[in-house]
């Protein structure tokens, strides 16, 4: 590969040279200055980068990152994935993340072909439905947008060696979409840390798991805490620990609980928001069907006077009466698995979610702004 498409533009790799952001100073956004900067660092055979975490459990920080680490993580994936020379991959993740870069650095480092995009809620919505790639990452909220809006651009898909999808949980609607497809669809786990997925679960098709299979070389464990301790060459062969409770099997397979931190303690009782929020997943598809159904929402704690904390469910969109949070409630307690205390004792409504910078829903950010609000407020 001696060049790449960034949005429609063929760019060579003899343009990628010191002082390239002058190319082209009228039209290039500050986006595709940092992509083509970074490409630019590259080939100049820069061994250290620095990417910033996406902030969707604390505050964006800076890791560094060794050349050798990225190198070693992207021939890990295309090992797994079967991805060759020419392959041509769609990038429509941020760049300035971990995601979007590891995509650049399987560009350069397994010699695919790249065509770059502007991230949006529906990245195959430019492109047409013969349009042909290999192999791309998106975001849940990429695949929902596809599946909503252009339904006939699953062709697209249909035709690609592998789709990764990460960046937040899988709920259940999306994976039960994912049974459509033939294309293999896997969901990533990893962190900047890792620089990107460590392990892959399938979601479609007969290998499709709960579990997670971790890339070859990559040794798990569990702390004292039951999280997950994680080992391989994309680590410095170091020891990193997580705040991932996870179920692990005696052949390194392993089934994610949820944050440690991601507990709600309801009156003394310990409640894992993972587990209320995927039994609310399956469950909303059924209950009060048409009214909550495909809404975005999250579970999180309030402040309770009695309890402490009690479960709230955060979604997006207009409020629902109290009649109708009544029955939601009293479905839920009927039909669902939740147990009693497990049911969300609060219902708060943001307009539109507020998301980090990688789109993903900001949980701490949303919850601070309804607790500063009446239980019955709307926030614009």
């Amino acid at each position: 590969m001696t060049s790449l498409i960034l949005n429609g533009r063929t760019i060579t790799y003899k343009e990628l040279t010191p002082g390239m952001g002058s190319l082209f100073p009228s039209s290039l956004t500050a986006d595709e200055v940092y992509t083509l900067e970074f490409c630019r660092q590259w080939l100049s055979g820069q061994d250290s980068f620095v990417v910033k975490t996406s902030g969707s459990t604390g505050e964006p920080k800076p890791i560094t990152l060794r050349r050798e680490q990225l190198c070693k993580s992207a021939r890990l994936t295309g090992r797994y994935l079967g991805l060759q020379r020419g392959d041509k991959a769609l990038v429509c993740l941020s760049t300035q993340h971990i995601a979007g870069m590891m995509m650049l650095v399987r560009g350069f480092e397994l010699s695919l072909s790249l065509t770059i995009v502007d991230v949006t809620g529906n990245p195959l919505a430019a492109f047409p439905e013969d349009a042909e790639f290999q192999f791309t990452a998106l975001v849940p909220l990429q695949m929902q947008g596809i599946l909503a809006a252009s339904p006939p651009k699953l062709a697209i898909l249909e035709r690609m060696k592998a789709i990764l999808i990460g960046g937040a949980p899988v709920l259940d609607d999306l994976a039960e979409a994912f049974k459509a497809l033939s294309a293999p669809v896997y969901h990533t786990y990893g962190m900047t840390e890792t620089a990107s997925h460590i392990a892959l679960r399938r979601l479609n098709g007969d290998r499709a798991s709960d579990y997670f299979t971790p890339l070859a070389g990559v040794e798990l464990g569990l702390d004292e805490d039951g999280c997950l301790t994680i080992r391989s060459a994309v680590t410095g062969f170091e020891t990193l620990h997580t705040r991932d409770r996870v179920e692990l099997q005696p052949d390194g397979s392993f089934r994610w609980l949820g944050r440690i931190d991601n507990v709600i303690n309801s009156g003394g009782v310990k409640i894992q928001i993972e587990r209320v929020e995927a039994i609310l997943s399956r469950s909303f598809q059924i209950v009060q069907a048409g009214v909550l159904a495909g809404r975005r929402f999250f579970v999180g704690p309030m402040p309770d006077p009695r309890l402490g904390q009690r479960v709230a469910i955060i979604m997006e969109g207009e409020p629902l009466s109290q009649e109708m949070e009544a029955a939601v409630r009293r479905e839920l307690l009927a039909t669902s698995s939740l147990r009693q205390y497990e049911i969300p004792r609060y219902f708060g409504f943001v307009h539109q979610f507020l998301e980090t910078p990688t789109g993903k829903v900001d949980r701490r950010a949303n919850l601070r702004m309804l607790t500063k609000r009446d239980s019955s407020g709307n926030i614009d």
